[in-house]
């Protein structure tokens, strides 16, 4: 057994703290969100439940062991709203999907149940509100911590149904423009970080949604695809029954899950980098000239004599081949393998630097 030698660790000196940010580029192509594992409305990898509330896509067939879950979509309007009515299909729960995500995001306004609504800027006073969203809801597969801002760009086609996004100035890019890491036009809310997804790379275009950094949500309003830039969005879903359908007629006559097909299928592409933070506690572990030196592992000696000393005068030697780290009652807590044996006498000093990632 290896002897047990102790040397104290300064806090002061000894003992430093460090944090590193991973990035992964994670990309989204439409073809996997909708078309890839069949018809459209009935993909293999879209899973849709008896509540009827949300729509969750996965990268491969979600009844395959080796699938993924990448995001939920959803749909919902402001109870204040002229597309809220009696009428409207799923009206409530519509009114329920918004409701959560606002009052989960934002908080209230300070009056009794008087919750937030998401708007088009950083402001949060009431003005550019964003009454009837869609909101996808990113997996923490994808998003690890958060995701990184000024990185988040999601391409939408406001062409035909059948090919919306076959026109080049008929696509609409939603990106995270203005956004910086330091904190420059991102505002903070009850739930974390957020950033205006605007319509051009350069942040002067149109503010048509929010991504949510640390939660993972991006909030996207309904008029994008009635913005008169890029003309009316008419034909934006095909209805079973009443034919080509816009926005707001699908919003209030097809259902959640009927609604998230049709957006799907006029998602390109979505990007991002996601982020993982990695906080470290290092340690330096000094082994002085005088300590170390022996060892108590049995094959340390043969005879009474140490193996690695020729002739009796020779100094001993030793191999470092682990550290341990003790608490003030000796009590081990972590133990660190070296890569290698490290030789240690009388005549060198050590020192081992540990780092313990949390």
């Amino acid at each position: 057994m290896p002897v047990k030698n102790f040397q104290p660790i300064n806090p002061a000196t000894d003992i430093t703290t460090t944090r590193t940010y991973l990035h992964e580029i994670v990309p989204c192509t439409g073809s996997i969100i909708s078309g890839t594992y069949g018809a459209y409305g009935a993909e293999r990898n879209i899973k849709n439940y008896s509540h009827g509330m949300f729509q969750s896509v996965y990268d491969y067939p979600f009844l395959s062991s080796s699938a993924n879950h990448i995001f939920d979509l959803t749909v919902g309007y402001a109870s204040a709203n002229a597309l809220s009515s009696s009428t409207s299909i799923q009206n409530a729960k519509k009114i329920n999907m918004y409701n959560q995500h606002a009052q989960t995001l934002l908080g209230f306004t300070g009056s009794t149940n008087d919750i937030r609504v998401f708007e088009s800027d950083l402001i949060l006073d009431n003005i550019n509100a964003m009454r009837e969203c869609f909101f996808i809801d990113f997996s923490r597969l994808l998003i690890k911590d958060e995701i990184k801002k000024n990185t988040f760009s999601i391409t939408l086609g406001c062409d035909t149904f059948p090919n919306p996004y076959s026109t080049a100035n008929r696509r609409l890019t939603l990106q995270d423009a203005k956004a910086r890491i330091n904190g420059d036009n991102v505002n903070n809310a009850d739930g974390g970080d957020y950033g205006v997804l605007f319509s051009n790379s350069a942040g002067t275009g149109d503010g048509l949604g929010v991504i949510f950094y640390q939660a993972g949500i991006a909030v996207i309003t309904a008029s994008a695809f009635d913005a008169s830039a890029r003309g009316a969005c008419a034909d934006f879903s095909k209805h079973p029954t009443h034919g080509f359908q816009s926005v707001k007629q699908t919003l209030t006559g097809s259902s959640i899950s009927g609604t998230m097909n049709a957006f799907r299928h006029r998602i390109q592409n979505i990007a991002f980098n996601n982020t993982t933070e990695i906080n470290s506690t290092i340690y330096f572990c000094r082994a002085p000239s005088n300590k170390f030196n022996y060892s108590s592992n049995p094959t340390y000696v043969s005879g009474s004599k140490i193996r690695v000393k020729n002739i009796a005068s020779d100094n001993p030697v030793a191999y470092v081949t682990t550290v341990g780290l003790y608490n003030s009652q000796n009590e081990l807590l972590a133990v660190a393998k070296l890569s290698e044996p490290l030789k240690k006498s009388v005549d060198n000093e050590l020192t081992i630097r540990v780092r313990l990632d949390y």
